[in-house]
């Protein structure tokens, strides 16, 4: 943390040239020379800018695992029990560990560190000032403005989630300690930078720039994002006299620990903010980005999946307005952390081991989507990967791996040609950091709060649900609107970000957090206890969960599903199977058997163990396996403490922030603590 006051700018030595346009994932330690040399060319600025992309990406993007726990929502969970990775997703702050996320804090301040820098020096370039004065774009306003807005994120990701923060004290020495910044002084202060940065940067696919660096199009589109957190619900602190300045709150249940929950009384100001950079955004300035709509493969037809196919294929994804590049043998967390499990060794697997610490709750997976919408499948899945070349089922008993429940299916490395299987962690997958649907149905939230464009928000959720359906015949109702047309965004954003991390964001942001929440452990309780009394439970679509299921390992000719075929128990549910490992040099000899695919029966509707049923499937070799028996063994587990269960006494507020660590309280002389009931030391 230290370092963070002090200047570390320097010219970074770049490695060999990587073939991919991700220049900057090899950077090395910076050594020391001057300015002049470092801004000597676009070329040397951008070497130096590297060193923040990087460390971002290994500390912040990489580092942050699960998300930052930000996937325990009212559809998702953490599948360990008593983690310690999973205490702030819990929302129990006092059991977790002052370092919980110290390295992220710290990394995000010497990024940031470094982005001002170079911000800085370039603003003293002759090629700069006089483009800026002639109102004209090259690559000095942009590699400016691409600073400015990469230090801008970097705040914007400690605001978000460490609450208030230092903020300006980076490149200088603090020697009278520093204090905490009001989170909405900071947002003004980043809105305000990028304002004025933003018209003189190239959109995404001009001069060069692509998803893998940042554009005007991102840069809309954070100013959009902060103004859009400055406008929403938050729990603030109660306990730092005069932290909030003159900023006027309405306010939401108790004060506790604290802190309360509330937002701003000039909210709608913001919401204009947001309306109008994220329309930038997608309109006027989204340059090559677009919502991926069409999916040419021929063997399938999924254009929502498609969005995730081309990380798969490392290729940027025309939907993401910014992505952290990444590179096979470089650490990476998807799909380990954040994807569909498998059970394979640390290297040389098939596929090697996938944590997944990404969950979906049972009752999200069986009522959450609307039937025919394609993009149920391709988030969740029931099953993972052996490890030599075969499918197998998730357990819903706690742990990771194949145990854990119902996993994020978005990120698999089966979808790969060829997967990476020398190293688990090391997939190479990039990071897509913001897409074009989220930027849409965030601004469809805008319109519907300010209640003035309701049909624009209807039409920008339509464009969502006809990719989803494939046609018109799913659009919502044309004459929603207020608190109607709210809860419908928002569900449609829970179904087309699961996983993602916004989910829960979306529960906090909207005011409707302990409602969502409690709704959620309800419908748990009242699934539990159908699955105790009858040995099943039907959802209110008609599907049924049971105790029980039936499963066989069987032979296709392509290992790797993809559209669903409700006739054929290997491929339904759609999206799974395993990649052809039997093709792979590294790992062909540890590929077993030849049946490679899970055919599932009974996964939607009720089959009474020792039924007519059931020995017919038994005689033609199927197995009866525990399904819901073990969410009913996990009831005071995995799918009660992990479900968000810190909340705790009605009306409190959600206590999500992470705290901010011992070094960074000391050295501030006393004039920075943590809140929320999170540890001091």
């Amino acid at each position: 943390m230290k370092s963070i006051y002090q200047s570390i700018f320097g010219v970074l030595l770049i490695g060999t040239a990587l073939v991919s346009c991700s220049d900057y994932l090899d950077v090395e330690s910076p050594a020391k020379n001057d300015d002049t040399f470092v801004t000597s060319s676009t070329d040397e600025t951008f070497k130096a800018l590297s060193w923040a992309y990087a460390e971002y990406r290994q500390n912040c993007a990489g580092g942050a695992n699960y998300h930052w726990e930000d996937v325990t929502s009212d559809a998702e969970y953490y599948p360990e029990f008593n983690s310690p990775n999973n205490t702030i997703g819990m929302l129990m702050p006092e059991e977790t560990a002052i370092t919980g996320k110290q390295t992220q804090f710290n990394s995000l301040y010497s990024a940031l560190a470094r982005a001002r820098r170079v911000a800085d020096v370039i603003a003293k370039k002759d090629a700069y000032t006089s483009a800026v004065a002639a109102g004209s774009t090259n690559m000095w306003t942009q590699l400016y403005g691409e600073s400015m807005t990469l230090y801008a994120y970097c705040y914007f990701q400690l605001t978000k989630h460490f609450g208030d923060v230092p903020f300006g004290i980076e490149n200088s020495i603090a020697t009278d300690g520093y204090s905490l910044s009001s989170r909405y002084d900071i947002y003004d202060q980043l809105i305000a930078d990028l304002q004025a940065v933003e018209p003189l940067m190239y959109k995404l696919g001009e001069g060069g720039i692509n998803g893998e660096r940042i554009s005007r199009t991102f840069c809309d589109a954070l100013i959009g994002l902060m103004a859009y957190y400055a406008a929403g619900w938050q729990t603030i602190r109660t306990d730092v006299n005069g932290l909030y300045g003159d900023v006027q709150f309405e306010k939401k249940g108790t004060e506790a620990n604290g802190c309360v929950y509330a937002r701003r009384t000039d909210y709608k100001n913001y919401l204009q903010i947001a309306e109008k950079y994220f329309s930038m955004a997608i309109n006027e300035n989204k340059g090559t980005c677009q919502l991926v709509t069409t999916d040419n493969r021929g063997y399938c037809n999924n254009p929502f999946q498609m969005v995730f196919q081309y990380i798969h294929d490392m290729v940027i994804s025309p939907e993401s307005l910014f992505e952290i590049g990444n590179m096979p043998s470089l650490q990476s967390e998807r799909p380990y952390s954040q994807g569909r499990p498998s059970a394979g060794g640390g290297s040389n697997a098939a596929p090697c081991k996938v944590f997944g610490g990404l969950r979906v709750i049972p009752t999200f997976y069986y009522a959450g989507y609307e039937e025919g919408d394609k993009r149920r499948d391709a988030s969740m899945t029931v099953t993972g990967s052996t490890g030599d070349g075969n499918e197998r089922l998730i357990t819903m008993k706690r742990g990771a791996k194949c145990d854990g429940g119902i996993a994020n299916n978005k990120w698999d490395e089966n979808r790969m040609n060829p997967p990476y299987v020398r190293a688990q962690r090391c997939s190479g997958l990039n990071y897509v950091e913001l897409r074009m649907a989220d930027v849409m149905l965030m601004l469809a939230v805008c319109k519907a709060q300010l209640g003035s464009d309701n049909n624009g928000a209807i039409a920008l959720v339509n464009q969502i649900r006809q990719r989803a359906f494939g046609d018109n015949n799913h659009n919502v109702a044309s004459n929603l609107s207020g608190d109607a047309l709210l809860d419908v965004i928002y569900k449609e954003r829970q179904r087309e970000l699961l996983c993602e991390g916004a989910v829960r964001w979306d529960m906090i942001l909207s005011g409707q957090f302990t409602e969502r929440t409690n709704a959620m452990r309800a419908e748990v309780k009242t699934m539990i206890a159908g699955l105790k009394a009858n040995g099943y439970y039907t959802f209110q679509n008609g599907k049924t969960i049971s105790k029980y299921i039936w499963t066989k390992m069987v032979h296709l000719d392509n290992p790797l599903t993809f559209d669903p075929d409700p006739s054929n128990p290997a491929l339904f549910p759609g999206w799974r199977g395993q990649y052809d490992y039997s093709t792979v040099a590294d790992v062909k000899a540890k590929v077993k058997g030849t049946d490679h695919n899970l055919a599932i029966k009974g996964l939607f509707e009720y089959i009474a163990p020792g039924s007519d049923e059931a020995k017919a499937l038994e005689a033609d070799g199927y197995t009866q396996v525990n399904w819901g028996e073990d969410v009913i063994s996990e009831e005071n587990g995995i799918f009660d403490r992990n479900l968000l269960s810190g909340l705790g006494t009605a009306g409190n507020a959600p206590r999500y922030y992470h705290p901010i660590p011992f070094e960074t309280l000391t050295q501030s002389k006393g004039k920075v603590t943590n809140g929320y009931g999170l540890p001091q030391k």
